[in-house]
């Protein structure tokens, strides 16, 4: 069954169908899109089952289903009950507004609904107005609520590479208390969509302007004000060097433990004392640990702390390659050849670093 005959069905039984979500706000980006969200409005969930028996229910707590391989949602109210991300009480009813249904969502470019049969956008909140700007901004002060926006607002900035106003950075900060009650899957979840990002960077960027990154990415929030000599990075403290490597290593790569190797190669320049600044010894042995702890805290994949290391190890030798003996040139090839992170990966993550060096 087509979209467009499900729609006149639920048209015809006094409901309207939407097309609703990331689906909408890519189509004005332009941007592909393989998800299709559908919000169901007019309808009560019985009649939704009895008009088509071969939609299969998700969940027990409130009305989502797959039809057709795509989703549909009656609309819906949620009331939070307690505290974390899913502390909250699900109403959907046939009297409940596509503009209600959209008022609980996050942001505004994601709460914009395009009626399936009319074509027209229901965009109570100025969503089409945002993305032309380049805005990431909270729908209502409901955003609150909810301690996982603050990690998906984050990574739409790194995926979108849109700039998050001053408000919803607010928020963002207002809602720290609370998550430490997100799971470290879900965190996980979001870091990963951020890797894959245009701009990784702007991921942990965006959480450090909302003051809110050392919750759960303190071992890079030591990097912030690591002070590096000035001849050699002239870009800032060990945070902002960070940030260049990474997004200069997502320029040549999409493999998110590259990546990840790429924004961790330097933790150990945040184990440094500070009077020992500008300087960094042996940071490349004291970013072992780190990356150790950030893997395990967030329950990250193996292959992702072995890249790390392997980066934070050997990043140094790399740079000075063309300067050393034969023999240590051979060990060095052998060694990260068989390391997860590979020779190839191991070189486009050491030009990457090394980029600015005048040394090199």
């Amino acid at each position: 069954m087509k979209i467009i005959e499900i729609a006149k069905k639920i048209e015809k039984n006094g409901g309207r169908l939407y097309l609703v979500g990331g689906a909408v706000r890519d189509h004005l980006l332009g941007r592909e899109n393989h998800d299709e969200d559908y919000c169901v409005v007019g309808i009560e969930e019985k009649e939704f089952q009895e008009l088509f028996p071969q939609a299969i229910k998700r969940g027990k707590s409130f009305g989502v289903y797959d039809l057709e391989e795509k989703e549909f949602a009656l609309a819906r109210k949620e009331i939070k009950t307690g505290e974390g991300h899913q502390a909250f009480k699900i109403e959907t009813a046939s009297d409940i507004t596509i503009e209600e249904d959209l008022k609980r969502r996050d942001i505004t470019i994601n709460a914009i609904a395009k009626d399936v049969l009319t074509g027209e956008y229901k965009d109570p909140f100025g969503g089409r107005e945002d993305i032309q700007k380049k805005i990431i901004r909270a729908t209502t002060k409901a955003f609150q609520e909810d301690p996982l926006r603050v990690y998906r607002v984050a990574r739409f900035a790194s995926t979108l590479q849109f700039k998050v106003e001053m408000q919803t950075l607010k928020m963002m900060k207002q809602i720290e208390p609370e998550l430490k009650t997100i799971s470290k899957e879900r965190i996980y979840e979001e870091l990963k969509k951020a890797l894959k990002g245009i701009s990784p960077s702007l991921f942990f960027i965006t959480l450090k302007q909302a003051d809110v990154l050392y919750t759960h990415f303190k071992e890079i929030e030591r990097l912030i004000g690591a002070e590096q000599p000035k001849q050699y990075h002239p870009e800032g403290d060990a945070f902002v060097h960070s940030m260049e490597v990474l997004d200069r290593v997502a320029q040549v790569t999409e493999k998110e433990e590259i990546r990840f190797a790429a924004l961790v190669h330097d933790l150990g320049k945040g184990e440094t004392p500070k009077e020992e600044y500008p300087h960094h010894y042996g940071h490349d042995k004291k970013g072992i640990i780190p990356i150790k702890n950030m893997c395990r805290h967030l329950g990250l994949p193996n292959k992702w702390e072995k890249c790390g290391i392997t980066a934070t190890k050997e990043h140094m030798i790399g740079g000075i390659f063309h300067q050393m003996k034969p023999s240590k040139q051979v060990d060095f090839i052998e060694r990260v050849a068989k390391s997860p992170l590979g020779l190839e990966r191991n070189e486009d993550h050491c030009r990457s670093r090394w980029k600015r060096d005048s040394r090199f």
